[in-house]
C-alpha cells in the first residue's frame, strides 16, 4: 500500500506503470483528478497537518483493501499552491477481479473527498475563498 501526500506534480502514466509491475491481479482501475475551474477561479491552495493527513488516508486505503481484498493500492494527493488543470490526486486499486477494483477505487475517492483531513481554498481574481463541505459529498458515503 502506498500513500504520498506532496507538493510535487506527479506523472500518472509513470505512476500506473510503476504500480502495476509484477502484479498479480486480474483488475487495475485508476484515477486522476484534477483542479477544475470553479468559475473564476486561477488556483486553489490545499493544506493539510503532515503526519495525520497521511495516517487518516492510510486508514481509509487499509479499509479498502480488507473490504475488497486488494492487492494493492496507492493514494497520491497533492498539497499547496495548484492551477486550475493541475493533476491534484491519483487513486490507484488492484484486484483479482475488476468489480472489486472499481468498488474500491470509488470507496477511496469519496471517501477522499470527504474525510481526508485537507483545506481547500479558491483563489480568483477578486479574492479566496474556503471550500466548504458539501452535503452531497457526505450523502456519497452512505451506500458504503
Amino acid at each position: 500500500m502506498g500513500v504520498r501526500v506532496q507538493t510535487e506534480a506527479f506523472d500518472a502514466g509513470a505512476e500506473l506503470n510503476a504500480f502495476s509491475e509484477g502484479l498479480q491481479a486480474g483488475a487495475v482501475v485508476t484515477f486522476s483528478g484534477l483542479v477544475r475551474d470553479a468559475g473564476s477561479m486561477i488556483a486553489m491552495e490545499i493544506e493539510h497537518y503532515p503526519g495525520m493527513t497521511e495516517r487518516a488516508i492510510a486508514a481509509i486505503a487499509e479499509d479498502a483493501a480488507a473490504r475488497w481484498s486488494l492487492e494493492r493500492v496507492l493514494v497520491i494527493h497533492r498539497h499547496g499552491r495548484l492551477q486550475v488543470g493541475a493533476p491534484i490526486m491519483m487513486v490507484a486499486t488492484a484486484a483479482r477481479h475488476r468489480a472489486a477494483a472499481f468498488q474500491a477505487a470509488e470507496f477511496l475517492m469519496d471517501y477522499l473527498k470527504s474525510r481526508a483531513p485537507f483545506w481547500k481554498k479558491e483563489i480568483g481574481a477578486d479574492g479566496a475563498e474556503w471550500v466548504a463541505a458539501k452535503a452531497s459529498d457526505e450523502d456519497a458515503l452512505t451506500r458504503w
